[in-house]
């Protein structure tokens, strides 16, 4: 059966794209208020929120959506980890069952805690706002109202209950994980030489170190950690072949240690023998 052609506002979504911009908070802002809204995205760190007479601490992975007269200030509370704020201003919009110009959900709360994926591909539209700001390529407004208008219904979705549709032989969530993992292991192929962290993965791909863990060992059977060491030991045998005048010191820096020692350890638990017997068992 068909829905209504306008199944969540009066008329067409057609917000009015106002700006966008990303900052670090260094410093406490004045309380103010707008005519328009805003939704605010902490990317990274922590701070505190001032909304409307409430304090509100909040961290990355929080969204905070600040309707007109919505008195608030941001606050810097964090030195050691300051917040890195994305904002997106707009007017004009009108949801079915609410006031016009004004988005409030059945939670009646202006900070909200969105699940991961949510947040994710929040944070991927506020990425690619910032490029297309910085660009200015033709029809620069267009392309930030059409992300602007993803992240209004993203938020929406999220925020309003709807009937689950099983669908055999399908599982989003699961292709999903998939397409991280995907993104995981090209990483480590990419930067294996270089200084890779859980942290600074789950950084890079706006996720927690404890999600990117536990789907890659899903998937994979194995932490990224240990998937990450099974790829610079297969890298390093390689070049212990191909490049007989390297020292296990120049080895060890070009699959990502710069400890040789260390290196030599991983790859005698990894292979049974270290670097140099194993150079030796080739060239003899």
């Amino acid at each position: 059966m068909c829905q209504a052609q306008y199944d969540i506002t009066y008329e067409d979504l057609n917000p009015t794209f106002l700006f966008v911009f990303q900052t670090q908070r260094l410093k406490t802002e004045h309380p103010h208020s707008h005519d328009f809204i805003e939704i605010v995205l902490i990317l990274d760190g922590e701070g505190e929120f001032y909304l409307d007479g409430a304090l509100c601490p909040v961290r990355k992975g929080d969204i905070l959506l600040l309707n007109p007269g919505t008195v608030h200030q941001s606050r810097f509370t964090h030195p050691e980890s300051p917040a890195l704020e994305f904002y997106a201003a707009f007017t004009n919009v009108h949801f079915r069952n609410m006031e016009e110009n004004r988005i409030c959900f059945s939670s009646a709360s202006s900070l909200i805690h969105p699940k991961e994926k949510t947040f994710l591909s929040l944070s991927r539209l506020a990425a690619e706002m910032n490029v297309e700001t910085e660009q200015a390529h033709p029809g620069r407004y267009f392309m930030l109202k059409s992300c602007l208008m993803q992240m209004i219904l993203l938020l929406y979705r999220a925020q309003t209950e709807c009937p689950k549709t099983d669908i055999a032989g399908y599982t989003f969530e699961s292709t999903n994980k998939k397409y991280v993992v995907e993104q995981i292991v090209d990483y480590m192929d990419q930067h294996y030489n270089e200084k890779i962290s859980l942290d600074r993965i789950a950084e890079n791909m706006y996720l927690s170190p404890f999600y990117i863990s536990r789907i890659f060992k899903s998937e994979i059977g194995t932490t990224p950690i240990n998937y990450l060491i099974n790829m610079r030991m297969e890298k390093a045998k390689q070049l212990l072949k191909t490049r007989s005048d390297a020292s296990i010191q120049e080895i060890a820096e070009c699959v990502g240690y710069e400890d040789a020692y260390h290196f030599s350890k991983l790859f005698k638990k990894h292979y049974g023998e270290s670097p140099t017997k194993y150079r030796q068992g080739i060239q003899s």
